[in-house]
């Protein structure tokens, strides 16, 4: 059962349910609550076990394999919650949805477990209430459950004594290669966006991450590349040229050694 909430006026979205919606252009964060899931996102397969809670942003292509028992999922377009003033962490940009290059997922501990069940009933609970105030008091609760997962995020950090301007420079390079990984392509350039140098970023990379920035780039676009061989019809030179390449051999090159299969080959395999 889905319950959502809807404004005409400013297009804005918000929803809950008991199972996964797969809605476009929404950021979702699904809490199995009993039991586990598995779900593909963007070609990965992903088992969401009892009391974790997974984040997926608008860009992600979620598919579910074999769901089971109970689970929770919200979901918020940008006009609900992204256009409004929060601060950078909790935003839509924020650690959950940007701060790292892999799809983020939380555990609950019993305390926590607990404690977001009450936030889900008030969640419910506000849904029922169709007056002029409700949008703003679901962004309220929404805000309060990003925070609450933002902190659960953090703990899992490889060096949580890393410092917020630190994250939030590996946050800015995050944003900005989703921004512009069809154009650059080295990790110069979006050091020269930052004002840092190539070397500061690769050392922010060393203490936070298992990859390097370079690795995020060239994995975002080979994301990028994969996505557009299963949904469009389009050839290996048509899509190394829509991300950039302007060499047909370049980007096959380039595609082989990051996905681990020539364009040719790949498309071969995603026909059933």
């Amino acid at each position: 059962m889905q319950h959502t909430y809807s404004n005409k006026k400013d297009s804005s979205f918000f929803s809950f349910s008991h199972e996964v919606i797969n809605e476009n252009q929404t950021y979702k964060m699904i809490w199995q609550r009993r039991g586990c899931s598995k779900l593909n996102v963007d070609g990965i397969d992903y088992t969401l076990k009892e009391n974790q809670i997974l984040f997926l942003t608008p860009l992600n292509r979620l598919s579910v394999i074999d769901s089971q028992d109970i689970l929770n999922q919200l979901s918020f377009n940008r006009e609900f919650y992204c256009i409004q003033q929060h601060d950078q962490e909790v935003s839509c940009h924020g650690y959950l949805f940007f701060g790292s290059s892999d799809v983020p997922i939380v555990s609950l501990d019993k305390k926590e477990q607990e404690s977001f069940a009450l936030l889900i009933d008030a969640i419910l609970e506000e849904l029922e209430n169709a007056d002029l105030i409700q949008g703003e008091m679901l962004q309220v609760l929404l805000k309060r459950f990003l925070i609450k997962c933002t902190r659960l995020a953090r703990k899992t950090l490889t060096n949580p004594e890393i410092n917020q301007d630190k994250l939030d420079i590996i946050r800015q390079f995050n944003v900005l290669v989703e921004m512009h990984f069809k154009q650059k392509h080295k990790v110069a350039d979006y050091a020269d966006l930052l004002n840092k140098s190539p070397k500061t970023i690769s050392n922010l990379f060393g203490e936070y991450n298992d990859k390097t920035p370079l690795q995020v780039i060239q994995d975002r676009i080979g994301l990028e590349a994969k996505r557009l061989f299963i949904y469009t019809d389009k050839t290996a030179k048509e899509v190394g040229y829509e991300l950039g390449f302007n060499d047909a051999a370049q980007f096959s090159r380039f595609f082989s050694k990051v996905v681990g299969k020539s364009p040719t080959d790949f498309k071969k395999s995603k026909i059933l």
